[in-house]
C-alpha cells in the first residue's frame, strides 16, 4: 500500500485530500509546517509527496529544492493557489513531477497520483499505466480510451470512474466507495450520481464489462 505525505496547512483542503486518498486505498500522513515536513521527508519512507507552496516554517519551493539537493527523488505533486506561468515553470524546473492549481477536482488529483506512482514503480516500463481488458483499453498517460481500437471520448469524471473499476477487476465496489475514490467526498446517500455515470459509461464502452450487484454496488469483469 502506497504511503503519501500530504503537506498542506489549510484544514479544509487537507481533509478533502486525505478522505479521498484513504477511500482510494492509500495510507496518508499530514504535516502542516514546511520545515517539519522537510525533516520528515528525509527520514520517512514515503512513496509520494503532495506539497503545498504557501506553508509556515518553510515554503514549498524551498522544501522541494532542499529535498532534491539531498538526493531525495520521491515524486512530488505541488499544490498552489497561484496560477501564473512563472510559478508553474519554477515548480517544474526545481524538481516537481507535477503541478496542480487550486481549486481542483479530486478525480484529477487522484489520476495524477496514480500516474506518478506508476512512474515510480514501473522503472520506465510504460505498459504499467495501460489497462487492457478484452477489446477495452485505457491509457493513463495519454488519457485515451479505446473500444475495439476505436477511440472513445470520456469526460474526466467518466475516465476516473472507469479507471477505478478497471483497477479493481471482479471486486464489488459500493456506491459509497466509488464516491470516495472518484469524487473524494461524501454525497447525499440518496444521490444517484454514481448510477448516472455508470449508465453513461455503459453507453460509451458497452454494457458487458460493468455489472450491477444488487444491493451491493458495481463490479468490473
Amino acid at each position: 500500500m502506497s504511503h503519501i505525505l500530504i503537506v498542506e496547512d489549510d484544514p479544509r483542503i487537507s481533509s478533502f485530500i486525505i478522505k479521498g486518498l484513504k477511500s482510494a486505498g492509500y495510507t496518508t500522513t499530514l504535516q502542516e509546517d514546511g520545515k517539519v515536513a522537510h525533516a520528515m521527508a528525509q527520514v520517512g519512507d514515503y512513496d509520494l509527496i503532495v506539497l503545498d507552496i504557501g506553508l509556515p516554517g518553510m515554503d514549498g519551493f524551498t522544501v522541494m529544492q532542499k529535498l532534491r539537493a539531498a538526493g531525495i527523488n520521491t515524486p512530488i505533486i505541488m499544490l498552489t493557489a497561484r496560477d501564473s506561468v512563472s510559478d508553474t515553470v519554477q515548480g517544474l524546473e526545481n524538481g516537481a513531477n507535477d503541478y496542480m492549481t487550486k481549486p481542483f477536482q479530486f478525480a484529477e488529483l487522484l489520476a495524477r497520483v496514480r500516474l506518478r506512482l506508476n512512474d515510480q514503480n514501473s522503472a520506465g516500463d510504460g505498459s504499467a499505466s495501460v489497462l487492457v481488458f478484452d477489446e477495452l483499453s485505457l491509457d493513463v498517460r495519454t488519457r485515451e480510451v479505446s473500444v475495439n481500437g476505436r477511440a472513445t471520448e470520456l469526460t474526466s469524471r467518466e475516465f476516473a470512474l472507469l479507471e477505478t473499476l478497471m483497477r479493481h477487476p471482479k471486486q464489488v465496489l459500493s456506491r459509497e466507495q466509488l464516491l470516495g475514490m472518484v469524487w473524494g467526498m461524501d454525497f447525499d446517500p440518496n444521490s444517484n450520481i454514481v448510477d448516472v455515470y455508470i449508465r453513461a459509461l455503459r453507453k460509451k464502452i458497452g454494457d458487458k464489462h460493468i455489472s450491477t450487484v444488487r444491493g451491493a454496488g458495481y463490479r468490473f469483469a
